[in-house]
């Protein structure tokens, strides 16, 4: 087994930040993990045509009481592209699962931002054993919940877009008059036009085959949703379809867009910790 390639370094208050590439048969993953290591994990997995950049603001408001991991999608952020040039959503759920093994993990808590949380819902139904709790974060429940009009289309061959092309394929996911970050802007350009496609088209499946309340049903596993009740892309009142989840906590953030991670950390991060208090598992979370 490639052992990964490691930088640790210092991130201020949030302690030791490590980046590793793990070398998978199936294409390298880039991870990065903060906050004490024997504490009790988050797993936090970005959505579509984004990274594990997504989650800088929310972080440092996490990792003095947790583990927190993220990992980078394939062909997103600093991840190959799948070998195989798979980006079904249960393969990326495999890749994560894989990666959490390598790293020794036991127990997560997998927290997933829009179609994000359709790979952490996918990850637990395969490993019911590592994933103890989800938390779902904008995350539509089924297709009909979508509204946000269709994004202009970007003819492959000019590809990549200019930064005002993204900015306009990226502005429903914000609330209105929020500025989509730079460096947001700057990842997407980098990926390939496949890898953002496909992975959209990925998570289409996925709803199709099963909306998520009834998947998250069948799973019985502690579910917070956490909705901006501002969202452009999903419908907020939607979130309510989760309530049919047994013992399901479901939170409106008022003023939050699609993306309350970097709009409202703070008050994101408050809800996030407050159900993982009541529902962290007891048992060590490493070997």
């Amino acid at each position: 087994m490639t052992p990964p390639d490691r930088n640790p370094h210092v991130n201020g208050d949030a302690g030791t930040t490590e980046d590793s590439i793990l070398r998978l048969e199936d294409g390298d993953i880039y991870v990065c993990q903060d906050g004490p290591r024997d504490a009790h994990a988050l797993l936090l997995v970005h959505g579509s045509a984004a990274s594990s950049r997504s989650w800088d603001a929310l972080v440092p408001l996490l990792t003095t009481s947790h583990h927190v991991i993220r990992i980078d999608l394939p062909g997103h952020g600093r991840s190959a592209e799948p070998v195989d040039g798979g980006y079904e959503t249960s393969k990326q759920a495999r890749r994560l699962g894989t990666a959490l093994d390598r790293l020794c993990v036991k127990h997560v808590t997998a927290v997933g931002h829009s179609s994000g949380g359709y790979a952490a819902t996918a990850l637990a139904e395969q490993r019911p054993d590592l994933v103890t709790a989800l938390v779902l974060i904008n995350t539509g429940p089924s297709l009909d919940a979508f509204i946000a009009p269709e994004p202009t289309t970007i003819d492959p061959t000019q590809w990549p877009p200019t930064d005002e092309q993204i900015r306009q394929f990226a502005s429903t996911g914000f609330r209105t008059g929020y500025q989509v970050p730079q460096e947001l802007v700057d990842e997407l350009r980098s990926m390939k036009y496949h890898a953002v496609t496909a992975a959209m088209q990925a998570s289409t499946a996925y709803l199709k085959q099963h909306a998520l309340p009834s998947r998250l049903t069948a799973l019985g596993k502690p579910l917070q949703v956490i909705f901006g009740d501002q969202d452009r892309r999903w419908r907020p009142s939607s979130a309510a379809a989760y309530r049919v989840v047994p013992d399901a906590k479901v939170e409106l953030l008022p003023g939050a867009g699609h993306t309350p991670i970097l709009e409202e950390p703070q008050r994101t991060a408050a809800l996030l910790l407050d159900f993982t208090e009541r529902h962290t598992t007891q048992a060590p979370n490493v070997t």
